[in-house]
């Protein structure tokens, strides 16, 4: 099971890595009138750097079987699942309407609307799946 939930969350990563490139390329560090991210960059570079924390701490339980290291990294993983969720709800309430987001990206447009559907559900489905397989590994599930 940890196995399988490594996999899931090197998966959940990749994409998530999409997109943070496309949110530092578009300017999300940069505050910009009518450019300016919705998501603050504390918010995006905690979450990266606590999913990496946590994965690299993950990739060390599985070679090590340590069960506190296991409890760390889901603690750790919670904590990014509380923040990623936040990210989501800051974008989807700010969100406009579609002819608006349209005509607004074609010239510059918020960061955030640049990411493709299919990487945002990809990685919202992957992260779920994550935190459950992450779960059930560290209680013994599988093993």
């Amino acid at each position: 099971m940890s196995w399988v939930a490594l996999i899931a969350w090197l998966l959940t990563a990749a994409f998530g890595f999409v997109m943070l490139t496309i949110w530092l390329s578009r300017g999300g560090m940069r505050r910009q009138p009518g450019n300016e991210s919705r998501i603050r960059p504390p918010l995006i570079l905690g979450h990266f750097l606590l999913a990496a924390t946590g994965l690299v701490l993950w990739i060390i339980y599985v070679a090590t079987d340590s069960n506190a290291l296991a409890w760390i990294a889901f603690v750790i993983l919670l904590v990014v699942a509380l923040l990623g969720w936040s990210m989501f709800a800051v974008t989807w309430r700010g969100r406009e309407p579609v002819g608006e987001v349209i005509a607004h990206s074609v010239t510059s447009g918020r960061p955030e609307e640049h990411f493709p559907k299919a990487v945002i559900g990809l990685h919202g489905l992957l992260a779920v799946t994550t935190v459950i397989l992450v779960f059930l590994a560290t209680i013994g599930v599988g093993s």
